[in-house]
């Protein structure tokens, strides 16, 4: 961990997601604790890793720990954070931030008061291939954004606690949100029902920006392939991030163009173009990051804050599916 100061995490939620977390940041070298409820689990990673495990209260006791990093269920978020916070921690919270709003801005005013860090795992937002997309667009080389669209679909992975909307879409909507630049003032969501009456199989959620950009997100577990795609499409060219795509093919810019032409409109195809983007683990770099922003005393990127919009949309999203009428958030 030659990069950061001597810092100490501990890993709360060993599970499906955390065990990853567990793993990179102590390869990293930050990790010097665990906690999970089941046993059997803490017995598995102190024999893997060689850190002790303990309760949420004797980890947050302890002096020598600087973060917590939170990988339980959702509910768990809120009452975690704000105990790690009142222990003086730094933290990281999986997606969701919460499930209620409220909760979710006492998080982040708390994180402010105790002058923490606070930073939530929106994943996608550390890919290599989405920081550069996110540099081009920035530096103007799509020319103006006029539309962005984003597909995360699979067969499979159903969920009985939460729909599809939730599982899926919060790292579509936290791309979409910073490459826009800001939060929307409209919303509108549709999803279909299919396998379970309360439970979303299908969604979509469409956002519109007060710079006058659109964007689509669709998710879906029903689908018949697999899907993990984001589309900028801009005046001057367009990106596309295939995630599933093999590494040198991952980014890609298309310099279509479009115009009208004395009334008449016109389109130059032209071929792809690979952008070059340097292999790195996404997930990796986000727990590397962290330690960043906590060491240079910096504001994450997807701090608590841009969590609560993603968290808007999300709400909005899932109270407007029933039918096609907007959220207004203005």
């Amino acid at each position: 961990m030659s990069d950061f100061r001597d810092l100490s995490v501990a890993v709360f939620g060993c599970g499906h997601w955390g065990k990853n977390l567990v793993r990179n940041f102590y390869e990293i070298g930050a990790l010097s604790a665990i906690s999970d409820p089941d046993p059997a689990t803490c017995q598995r990673m102190e024999e893997t890793y060689g850190v002790a495990s303990g309760s949420v209260d004797e980890i947050l006791a302890r002096n020598d720990i600087d973060a917590v990093v939170i990988a339980a269920p959702a509910e768990l978020h809120h009452p975690l954070a704000m105990k790690a916070l009142a222990a003086d921690k730094h933290v990281y919270i999986e997606k969701p931030i919460c499930l209620d709003l409220k909760e979710a801005r006492e998080i982040c005013d708390t994180a402010e008061h105790q002058k923490k860090t606070l930073m939530v795992g929106h994943l996608l937002q550390y890919h290599p291939a989405f920081l550069k997309l996110k540099e081009m667009v920035r530096q103007g080389e799509l020319g103006k954004i006029r539309y962005i669209y984003s597909r995360r679909q699979n067969i499979g992975k159903l969920r009985v606690h939460e729909n599809v909307l939730w599982s899926f879409a919060p790292h579509d909507i936290s791309m979409v949100l910073a490459l826009a630049g800001s939060a929307p003032n409209k919303v509108v969501g549709f999803a279909g029902n299919f396998l379970q009456e309360s439970i979303s199989d299908f969604a979509t959620v469409q956002m519109e920006f007060p710079s006058k950009i659109k964007a689509h997100i669709e998710a879906s577990w029903l689908n018949p392939f697999k899907e993990q795609r984001l589309v900028v499409v801009g005046a001057d060219a367009m990106a596309e991030f295939n995630d599933l795509a093999d590494w040198p093919e991952k980014l890609k810019v298309y310099r279509h163009k479009a115009r009208v032409t004395d009334g008449v409109p016109l389109l130059d195809v032209a071929e792809a173009e690979l952008v070059g983007v340097e292999f790195a683990e996404p997930l990796r770099n986000e727990c590397e990051h962290f330690l960043k922003f906590i060491d240079n005393n910096e504001t994450p990127f997807t701090d608590g804050r841009e969590a609560v919009e993603v968290l808007r949309v999300l709400q909005a999203g899932d109270a407007s599916k029933d039918g096609w009428k907007g959220v207004n958030l203005s």
